[in-house]
């Protein structure tokens, strides 16, 4: 009798702690696999047996012809959503419902973290959103675009000192050098040069901070978050190193102070930020006047996270154009092109109005996000219960409650070729006038979608293509012997990264423009 009620416990406990959690989707009457098989694939993503990438592109696979499918991050249920409509739907036209980010990690102790737009919730998030949105405009991007030029002009100019025919560079840790520069002026008040002073403080610091874990060590950082927030901080885990969120809040308070005393402007993005603090924005067009002004500790967490994206996003952003244009050398002369005809036009110089002009270099970026989207995907979290009404034959309504989660897979829509045909390919010719408008917003989505959008896209566009611009200007991007070709994406790494490095050439015109 007793080993009876032994086994009858164990039977209710594996049931409710193996098989039941991921019974959630089919109690909703929505189409998902076995659990055999979900096991199996939690299992794949917690060894890392594929890319991150590959898992995230077989789940929207694994659902064809479906407007959506339950799956499970680790053993968090989401809905997979493949269809544009049910996109914008969800996105834009019913986001009240739906206006928050999923948590994947407790932030708790983290100022730089629970403070930041990113992660920031409901009316909080709508009133930093408000808050932020004015620094961000065409004509904010303008004030800084001198010091991003600067940086640009500085980066370029070291390797044409060089004087080589072809330098080898491992193309990562080359543009997060600049994009580190980028950030420390714009948004830290702080110059730096990455590549001549290799070992600088701002550099290491976000070298830290920008380092979540890699391999099994770093998976089961997010697996014990994910099952248990509390034992995490328990266990003392956290998204970044204390000394390095101590290094840039300190930096910022310690820059506002000297502003604020000495009566110090700087065409930045603290500027603009204490701008905002004293009401000095204008907030056309929004929906209200925040109704907090920003402290010390909420002007740090916004530059925290504005340089979290420069230097990881944006930095993997130009190493992929450098990649596509050394392998794919016509588009690269093509894109020359375009550049030697505006610098030869304007002294050698660039403007903002003529870097916004360049189209070519807008479609080879474009498709570069297309192809290699940095978010893996878009998450939102339901905040109030909503219904997703049926509209296909079979389907049934969808209730969701409040705290389920919404997954949109970047790499499975941009790689469907019902929408990008042979999507492996690069062609930026997809981004031409003639064909971006046969293009549904809703598949095509680098940036977000709705009023969730990164707010920093204008800046990240105008830093990229003003340092290939220059650099273009001078070089060839050539693939060499350590260059990997095809390009195999990391197991053990949680970001588009490779194990082998970006290895390329950079190799002197015998014509181009004028000296930098």
């Amino acid at each position: 009798m007793f080993w009876f009620l032994i086994s009858g416990v164990l039977v209710i406990l594996v049931y409710y702690v193996f098989v039941n959690p991921f019974n959630y989707w089919e109690r909703k009457g929505v189409p998902q696999d076995r659990i055999w098989k979900i096991w199996l694939e939690t299992v794949l993503v917690i060894i890392q047996y594929r890319p991150f990438h590959e898992t995230l592109k077989r789940a929207y696979d694994n659902f064809p012809e479906m407007r959506y499918g339950g799956v499970y991050q680790l053993f968090t249920p989401m809905l997979l959503i493949r269809d544009p409509e049910l996109i914008k739907q969800i996105t834009v036209k019913d986001f009240e419902h739906f206006i928050d980010h999923f948590h994947f990690f407790p932030t708790n102790d983290e100022p730089l973290w629970e403070k930041n737009l990113f992660l920031l919730k409901g009316e909080k998030w709508r009133e930093m959103r408000t808050t932020l949105s004015p620094s961000f405009t065409s004509s904010k991007m303008k004030l800084m675009f001198g010091l991003i030029n600067d940086c640009a002009k500085q980066f370029v100019k070291y390797y044409e000192e060089q004087n080589e025919n072809v330098i080898q560079l491992e193309m990562k840790d080359t543009f997060t050098r600049y994009a580190n520069d980028v950030i420390a002026t714009s948004a830290f008040g702080v110059t730096c040069d990455s590549i001549r002073n290799r070992d600088n403080e701002f550099y290491l610091n976000g070298k830290i901070a920008a380092d979540f874990g890699e391999g099994i060590k770093g998976m089961l950082k997010f697996v014990i978050a994910t099952l248990s927030p509390k034992l995490a901080n328990k266990l003392g885990l956290k998204l970044t190193k204390r000394e390095s969120s101590m290094f840039f809040t300190n930096v910022i308070k310690s820059n506002i102070k000297s502003r604020e005393q000495n009566g110090i402007i700087r065409p930045d993005m603290i500027h603009l930020l204490l701008e905002a603090r004293k009401g000095k924005l204008k907030y056309e067009e929004l929906e209200s006047i925040p109704k907090e002004k920003l402290t010390d500790e909420d002007i740090a967490a916004q530059a925290f996270i504005f340089f979290l994206a420069g230097f990881d996003s944006v930095a993997t952003l130009m190493y992929f154009v450098a990649y596509e244009l050394a392998v794919h050398p016509d588009i690269q002369v093509k894109l020359q092109l375009e550049i030697d005809n505006i610098l030869n036009n304007s002294n050698g110089s660039l403007t903002y109005e003529n870097l916004s002009s360049m189209k070519y270099m807008d479609m080879v970026l474009s498709e570069t996000l297309r192809k290699w989207p940095n978010a893996f995907f878009l998450d939102r979290v339901c905040v109030k219960p909503y219904t997703i009404p049926p509209v296909r034959e079979g389907e049934k309504p969808v209730y969701l409650e409040k705290g389920d989660t919404i997954q949109i897979p970047l790499f499975g829509i941009h790689y469907d070729p019902e929408y990008f045909p042979e999507p492996e390919r690069f062609d930026p010719e997809r981004f031409s006038d003639e064909n971006k408008s046969k293009i549904n917003p809703y598949v095509y989505l680098p940036f977000g979608s709705g009023p969730r959008i990164c707010i920093g896209s204008r800046f990240a566009l105008m830093e990229t293509k003003m340092v290939f611009s220059y650099l273009l200007a001078k070089f060839d991007i050539v693939v060499t012997e350590k260059t990997p070709i095809p390009l195999k994406l990391s197991r053990s790494k949680l970001s588009l990264d490779n194990d082998e490095g970006f290895w390329m050439g950079l190799q002197l015109r015998k014509e181009s423009t004028e000296t930098l």
